[in-house]
């Protein structure tokens, strides 16, 4: 039986996820209300991305995300407001390897429990970082968050290419987005990518078939705080603040809901289910005020119960729910 049209544009999505992505962020700042909530939608997609690595391809579920969110926000943030670095290549490099160094270090220690002992071993340590961020106010801003970030130009081959309008940020973190998404696509379709899926199906039976699971998952570990570290950090560039929430466990816990609504296991499923969280909290919180994370709940409980796949899952076959 032939598949209908719908269904052949998402399978070649799904085959060419780089250009699907930059082709529908490129168009999306002139369809959505504002341009800035295209650009949230873009980073806070590649934050689910990173959070997907780790939870969609590896079957690892961690509750403390934000604390590579909040590191690669604060490392790009404090070299530019504090240190007065003026390169944003040099403050994104930073925010990324930041929040590799944390990814390695949480992971090497909450990587040697299972289950729900490894999810809570993550929470501790994301909130271990929240209380230092929150206590040392000289560098991090404490309760007022981390201010006075400057909006600097983007240097290239010797161009000084403003960032000031929301439209070239946009474009901006786009391609940074492309490049991290391109990447994790490499990855996956390498060797080492099916190790990971071999360890998300069965990690005992990985482990008979001679794969160093620790390590993979180590790795997985540290690649995902990565691709999480650089959406921080352009956020932090987005912004020009850095509130001290953004390494609370709420924020971990966005994340979690946001891949789940898109589709776990999937490389577009992330924007989407960023997109829809963010555009129901948008629009609801117009309306309903205070009471719209209510019916963020009731979505998200519906999708779980009903469509576990999430939105992109259900429409080309992610791994969650199966």
């Amino acid at each position: 039986m032939s598949r209908g049209p719908f269904a052949r544009v998402a399978a070649w999505i799904a085959a060419h996820p780089v250009v699907s992505i930059v082709a529908f962020f490129a168009v999306l700042p002139f369809v959505v209300p504002y341009r800035s909530l295209a650009t949230q939608m873009l980073v806070y997609g590649l934050f689910a991305l990173g959070f997907n690595l780790l939870y969609g391809y590896t079957g690892l579920l961690s509750f403390g995300h934000a604390a590579y969110w909040g590191l690669g926000a604060y490392g790009a943030g404090i070299v530019l407001a504090k240190f007065g670095w003026t390169s944003l290549w040099a403050a994104l490099a930073v925010g990324v390897l930041a929040a590799g160094l944390g990814g390695a270090f949480v992971g090497f220690f909450a990587l040697r429990r299972r289950g729900i002992y490894f999810a809570m071993l993550t929470l501790a340590f994301a909130q271990l970082f929240y209380f230092i961020a929150f206590h040392l106010a000289d560098l991090t801003g404490g309760d007022d968050g981390l201010r006075g970030i400057p909006q600097l130009p983007l240097g290239l081959f010797g161009w000084s290419i403003p960032l000031k309008t929301p439209l070239a940020f946009h474009y901006f973190a786009l391609a940074w987005a492309a490049v991290a998404v391109a990447a994790l696509q490499r990855v996956l379709k390498s060797p080492f990518g099916a190790v990971l899926a071999a360890i998300r199906e069965n990690g005992d039976r990985a482990t008979a078939c001679g794969y160093d699971v620790n390590r993979a998952r180590l790795l997985s570990f540290v690649f995902s705080a990565l691709i999480t570290g650089l959406a921080g950090a352009l956020d932090a560039l987005r912004l020009n603040v850095v509130p001290v929430e953004a390494m609370f466990w709420s924020t971990s816990g966005q994340v979690v809901i946001m891949t789940l609504l898109g589709g776990a296991g999937t490389f577009f499923g992330p924007f989407v289910g960023a997109a829809t969280f963010l555009v129901l909290g948008d629009r609801l919180s117009v309306v309903l005020v205070d009471s719209w994370p209510l019916v963020i709940g009731a979505v998200f409980m519906a999708f779980v119960l009903f469509l576990p796949k999430g939105i992109w899952g259900t429409l080309i076959g992610g791994f969650h729910g199966r």
